[in-house]
């Protein structure tokens, strides 16, 4: 695969950008380039959520069990979080062109095989690769608009790459549902090879490659088993631990290894010639600021998103499709407002729209910590547009902070970063509110069935009561006599709602220590240190 190269001079601390030769016609254009690596990035962001529709679908079709069911998620998001720094690492060294075209290429042929599988084996093994491949195509996209867009375009372009994630994140399960309920399940992920292709072509007909002139030219192998084995361990004991339990020996022995792995990489990396991460990067308080940042905003977006779901489906009784469309108010204001807010951080910097836009995630998490079982679908689109609102500055502006404050040579592992933040950040917030609503309502139910005269449960019919109420499914018998039915109901979705509004707290009090982290950011002091390519 042949690529036209072109040098950029600037070093980390020289001020003025470099010229790479202007594109000629098409090729290396700004806009077209964030078009393809925005093809490319659709596909990891839809198949975030698309696939969960299909769970059900595929469990049934290859007779898998629950727990199988569960690593089609895991496999994918566990692979993508381990490898996404190493994967940025790699586009420093041989170029992001390249390594966005091995990761669309990659993903979409993955894609393809989990389509043509029979056993549940080779559709988690495959949802590895499509992890992998993923991990390769995210950072590398984020590396191509830094090198081809100069300082005062890159919000607007990080602005729609940002769209773009948000709408195919949430996208997923109106499209999911349309195509399992219509076509079948392999479908969803058949999908994947026309856009895959279409991306393919494009990439190689457009982009351009941008490299530093003192890009790494040696491999950390060291610092990148240490660091993966850490993310390993942290985002398994984040995904098992609802599982587990969070007092269970198993959950906080991953986590003390992870911690023991962090420091050894540590260490490691300040003895290293060329490291995998230079903590030099670190020294920036912005660049550190806009990490935990990005950490902090997937809690309380993804953590709290996750109930969301289960109370528009199990508590209002709605399809995945009609779900995916009660939060059609959500992807909308992300559309709308995130090419706004690349602008306006342009004007004003990112320190007020960040903190303007956790304040309004704050919020957002409140009001959804007081929807009912008989909310409207009219007040529930206000927070729902309220959390999109907040959430598109942070999405733009954590990112241009992160990306902009690293030097050029590290813009794909400053990718990386930002990427794993979100990712560790959503597992996070999965695992501390899952806990949160799974404390709430082991508190709670006993008290709330026998005030309503149910039969007393035995502790295992206790415990299975409460997986159940967990995710707002009444624990209904079969055989169970209809009015009996409806107070089962009545009691497991009030107890559901108690839960859910105590972790929207818990999500909204997040946000608002994001408020101050906010406050610690400021415009990336090498951004000019990327492109120069007229034609904008």
């Amino acid at each position: 695969m042949t690529s036209q190269t072109t040098i950029d001079k600037t070093g980390p601390g020289d001020g003025a950008p470099s010229g790479p030769a202007p594109a000629k016609g098409l090729r290396g254009h700004p806009w077209v380039t964030l078009v393809t690596v925005a093809v490319g990035v659709m596909m990891v962001a839809l198949d975030g959520t698309i696939v969960a529709i299909a769970n059900p679908a595929i469990q049934d079709d290859l007779d898998a069990s629950l727990a199988d069911v569960q690593w089609i998620t895991n496999a994918y998001f566990l692979a993508l979080a381990v490898a996404l720094i190493t994967a940025g690492k790699l586009g420093d060294r041989f170029g992001h062109r390249q390594t966005f075209l091995i990761g669309v290429a990659g993903f979409a042929a993955s894609s393809g095989a989990i389509g043509i599988s029979s056993s549940i084996g080779a559709v988690i093994v495959l949802r590895v690769f499509q992890g992998l491949f993923g991990a390769l195509l995210m950072p590398a996209a984020l590396g191509l608009l830094r090198a081809t867009f100069p300082a005062e375009k890159l919000n607007m372009a990080i602005g729609i790459w940002g769209m773009v994630i948000g709408a195919s994140t949430a996208g997923g399960p109106i499209l999911g549902g349309v195509l399992v309920e219509h076509v079948n399940w392999q479908s969803v992920f058949f999908i994947n090879v026309p856009v895959g292709i279409v991306a393919v072509v494009l990439g190689v007909m457009i982009l351009l490659d941008h490299r530093a002139e003192n890009a790494p030219r040696s491999f950390d192998i060291l610092g990148i088993v240490l660091l993966s084995a850490s993310m390993f361990c942290l985002v398994w004991a984040l995904i098992k631990a609802p599982a587990w339990g969070w007092g269970d020996g198993k959950t906080w022995l991953f986590i003390g290894a992870s911690l023991v792995g962090f420091v050894l990489f540590s260490l490691w990396e300040t003895r290293v010639r060329e490291p995998l991460i230079p903590l030099a990067m670190f020294r920036s308080v912005a660049l550190s600021a806009g990490v935990v940042l990005m950490v902090l905003m997937a809690i309380a977006f993804l953590g709290g998103l996750f109930f969301v779901t289960f109370y528009l489906q199990n508590v209002h009784g709605m399809s995945p499709v009609d779900a995916g469309l009660h939060l059609l108010p959500l992807t909308a204001m992300m559309i709308v407002a995130s090419p706004l807010a690349g602008a306006m951080i342009t004007k004003v910097g990112p320190r007020i729209p960040l903190a303007g836009g956790m304040v309004c995630t704050a919020l957002a998490m409140y009001g959804i910590s007081t929807l009912e079982t008989d909310t409207g679908s009219a007040v529930m689109s206000i927070w729902f547009a309220l959390l999109g609102l907040g959430l598109a500055p942070v999405m733009v502006g954590a990112t241009e902070v992160i990306v902009g404050n690293a030097p050029m040579e590290l813009s794909g592992v400053a990718g990386g970063l930002q990427q794993a933040a979100m990712q560790i950040g959503g597992s996070l917030g999965t695992a501390v509110l899952g806990a949160v609503m799974a404390s709430k309502v082991d508190s709670d139910l006993a008290g709330n069935w026998a005030d309503a005269g149910l039969p007393q449960l035995t502790p295992e019919q206790a415990h299975q009561a409460s997986e159940a109420v967990q995710v707002g499914v009444a624990p209904v018998a079969p055989g169970t006599p209809e009015q009996v039915a409806a107070k089962i109901a009545d009691v497991a979705h009030n107890t559901f709602i108690d839960g859910m509004s105590l972790a929207s707290l818990v999500a909204a009090g997040v946000a608002v220590v994001a408020v101050g982290v906010a406050f610690l950011t400021k415009r990336g002091v090498n951004a000019d240190a990327g492109a120069g390519v007229g034609h904008i």
